[in-house]
């Protein structure tokens, strides 16, 4: 009996979503909401009106393991509301269904309050007694924290406000229309307006101890960045571009940024790089980086991916999972346009290059797939997407393509789209059928990978120079390209492929060829000694990271001078220098005999809670690398198996099996 109703259940829920928006079409959302972060709680009051395109018997709305009470449905008319007193309330801990013999061409008022205890979407996390909560709505569905629709295809106005201490900088979609304080409780209530209608996997909230910095776009749209106070330093670093990207993009898509203002908030061991909430991205803080980290990790491309979102996949909607690839294809596409912009022409073409030599190697895995299977690969609907548009813009021209886009736009703004939409656009403009090209780049499961590295080969000398540097057999030309002209990036490779060619020469190029030095040339020749010593003031974490450790392995002599020369480095977000550091100090007993104690307690205090998750990663390897997973270890690795990150949570389990099984 149990298996039916769950059975029933599902079928009930497919039945519900299929079917509501043929007869339902929701206008808008007013929410008054309270965060209640010591016991991970919201509650709120909601109104959410909409008017019947059909009779029909009953409406819903999505909502998991939530409580109701307080309804009120109006009926709208011309001249008086009338409450409607005859009305069946039902709460199945999935929907909050309302069963009423609703009219055609009637509008109406739905009021209700409601509290949830959200087990994901809304995320309370806590550092040094400072709370930082956010959402995140794609993948893990808004309905876990407000009332609101998993179906993409039901889009409406969200204007949401919400109850929260002054202290603390709230921000969610749209503009800030009013706030209001309440001395007594140390609250304000901030009230955010929105002037078009969205996907609810788009709402978004963000409150933590941040400061704001402040620009404007060419076209007058306000621009809201970010930052914790204790990073002011790294501001410029981290959005370095932001504005130029914002720019650019206006101009080329030629589509006017289509909401208020764009905001950008970093997180908290946040689940992904980051997420296009319509008006305010939010962003992993690890891409919070000082100008050294921008040489090896920075934010422009996820800054300019999802910022391209806003017009694919927050103004225009894929219908389904089929046409993922309408939404982080073209994101994919427009952001790498911006990256070109930026860092110039060689930088976009390389990028291409690798990632037709990703799609070609998961071909050769087994594991390629139409563009238009919905469970396709990130690196499908991302990198080939992306391919597509490139294709379609060298085979159809640029001004049938832009024109197209821009079209595209124009015709589905604020509405939902499939992979037709726009094939269509660009056939109209284009003057022919472009169904071979579609069976070919779109439906085919293998990507047309000699097809790419033709238009690449066409387009740009600089990959058909590093397509020809070819150093894994003996050559006598591999030992001239180190001294002669050829791109940075046809150096890398050279090194790669023979770091024996490496010479005192070698390390007076740039950053990309000596960090190149310190990844490949592992065994050092003592002849290149101090030379390779210089890697350690390099601007690049990468660099030093790699460098010390060959350094130390090396030149044992030599390992307290490394140690004490770097002994403030920090590197990224995960400390990546640092914790190279202690444990090369713990294997290093002449130096600091004194400390070792110490240095191993702040080792093992990188895996507590309060760290950030790819810190605490890394804290974890170390220990297990030099066997020193203690108690104390393993109870952080049992806590961190109830991570909201499922990385945490997967390498957390790993690493304790691993553990449990030894000796």
């Amino acid at each position: 009996m149990k298996k039916f109703l769950v059975i029933f259940g599902l079928l009930c829920s497919v039945f519900l979503s299929a079917q509501q928006t043929e007869y339902v079409d929701f206008k808008k959302l007013d929410a008054f909401i309270t965060i209640i972060p010591d016991s991970s709680k919201v509650k709120g009051s909601l109104t959410y009106h909409f008017e019947i395109v059909k009779d029909t018997d009953s409406i819903f709305i999505d909502a998991k393991h939530m409580t109701f009470s307080d309804y009120k449905l109006i009926e709208r008319g011309v001249h008086t509301d009338v409450e409607i007193l005859d009305v069946e309330y039902v709460n199945d801990d999935s929907h909050l269904i309302v069963r009423n013999n609703f009219k055609e061409n009637r509008l109406y008022e739905l009021r209700f309050k409601y509290s949830a205890k959200p087990k994901k979407a809304l995320y309370f996390l806590k550092r040094n007694e400072k709370w930082n909560i956010w959402t995140q709505g794609q993948g893990k569905y808004t309905s876990n924290w407000l009332p609101s629709f998993d179906d993409v295809n039901e889009k409406f106005i969200f204007d949401l406000s919400m109850w929260y201490y002054s202290s603390y900088k709230i921000t969610s979609n749209g503009i800030i229309d009013s706030e209001m304080y309440h001395p007594h409780s140390g609250k304000r209530l901030i009230s955010f307006n929105m002037k078009n209608p969205m996907s609810s996997y788009l709402v978004a909230l963000a409150i933590g101890k941040y400061d704001v910095k402040r620009e404007t776009s060419k076209s007058g749209i306000p621009l809201e960045l970010y930052y914790y106070p204790e990073d002011s330093l790294k501001v410029e670093s981290t959005y370095r571009y932001t504005k130029k990207i914002f720019d650019f993009l206006e101009e080329e898509i030629g589509f006017a940024y289509p909401w208020q203002n764009y905001k950008q908030v970093p997180v908290h061991d946040f689940l992904y790089a980051g997420m296009e909430n319509t008006s305010l991205t939010i962003f992993s803080d690890a891409f919070v980086v000082d100008s050294t980290g921008f040489n090896d990790k920075n934010y422009v491309n996820v800054n300019a991916h999802e910022l391209a979102h806003q017009w694919f996949g927050d103004l225009v909607t894929a219908t389904s999972g089929e046409h993922h690839w309408l939404q982080e294809g073209f994101a994919t596409y427009y952001a790498l346009l911006a990256e070109r912009e930026v860092f110039g022409q060689d930088y976009f073409d390389f990028k291409l290059y690798n990632s037709a030599q990703d799609l070609a190697r998961q071909d050769l895995a087994g594991s390629g797939t139409s563009l238009l299977n919905p469970k396709s690969s990130s690196l499908t609907f991302y990198q080939r997407g992306a391919w597509v548009l490139y294709a379609m813009r060298e085979k159809v021209g640029d001004a049938v393509f832009k024109k197209a886009v821009v079209n595209y736009l124009n015709k589905h703004q604020f509405a939902n789209v499939e992979t037709s939409d726009f094939i269509s656009e660009v056939e109209a403009l284009y003057g022919q059928s472009l169904s071979d090209f579609v069976s070919k780049w779109i439906k085919a499961e293998a990507f047309l990978f000699e097809d790419a590295l033709t238009l690449l080969r066409r387009n740009s000398t600089f990959i058909q120079e590093y397509i020809m540097v070819y150093c894994e057999a003996n050559s006598s030309k591999c030992e001239d390209y180190l001294k002669y002209y050829v791109s940075d990036e046809a150096k890398v490779k050279v090194i790669s492929q023979r770091p024996d060619l490496v010479s005192k020469e070698t390390f007076k190029e740039g950053l990309k060829v000596r960090q190149a030095i310190a990844l490949y040339l592992t065994n050092i020749p003592a002849e290149l000694k101090a030379d390779y010593e210089t890697l350690l003031t390099d601007d690049s974490y990468v660099t030093i990271e790699n460098a010390l450790y060959n350094l130390w392995v090396n030149f044992p002599t030599s390992r307290s001078q490394y140690l004490f020369k770097t002994k403030t480095f920090q590197g990224f977000h995960d400390k990546n220098v640092r914790l190279l550091w202690l444990v090369l100090h713990l294997n290093t007993p002449e130096y600091q005999t004194d400390k070792k104690q110490e240095i191993f307690n702040e080792l093992k205090n990188y895996t507590n809670p309060e760290h950030n998750f790819e810190l605490r990663m890394n804290a974890f390897k170390y220990l297990d690398l030099i066997k020193a997973c203690d108690a104390d270890c393993k109870s952080n690795l049992e806590q961190a198996k109830s991570h909201h990150n499922w990385r945490m949570v997967k390498f957390a389990k790993e690493l304790l099996e691993t553990l449990n099984q030894k000796p």
